[in-house]
């Protein structure tokens, strides 16, 4: 089975030697998505609850190309700068996700690239037909 390279205008471009998604067979696995807004691919203003928005909107539209959506997700991992960021990025993520309930691992991780304070990398399963 072939492995398929996802690249979309929808997302930031790749910041590195990596590919926006990857897809293989009927599973899509995404690359992390930070805070940068595909237009300009400069980090968005504000604090954790504008960055998390805008790294969902990222996802949203990386699964889209994808031929998957957010109510296929699988798991997810959340890599926060800070912890006391948690409640925050959860408001955010939860609605987003709505009654859909992905596996989840969240983890402090200092070094974020461009100094973000969140990152989201999801696997996904693409959608039928």
């Amino acid at each position: 089975m072939p492995i398929g390279v996802v690249a979309t205008d929808a997302a930031p471009k790749a910041i590195g030697p990596y590919s926006q998604a990857l897809t293989y067979g009927d599973l899509v696995f995404t690359a992390g998505q930070i805070a940068l807004d595909p237009a300009t691919m400069e980090v968005v203003a504000g604090g954790i609850g504008e960055q998390t928005e805008r790294v969902m909107q990222n996802l949203e539209g990386l699964l889209k190309a994808s031929g998957s959506d957010l109510s296929r997700v699988l798991k997810t991992t959340v890599f926060l700068q800070s912890m006391s960021d948690f409640v925050a990025m959860n408001a955010v993520y939860a609605r987003y996700f709505g009654e859909h309930r992905p596996a989840r691992s969240t983890v402090a991780a200092a070094g974020l690239p461009r100094n973000v304070l969140v990152e989201i990398e999801a696997v996904a399963v693409r959608s039928a037909g």
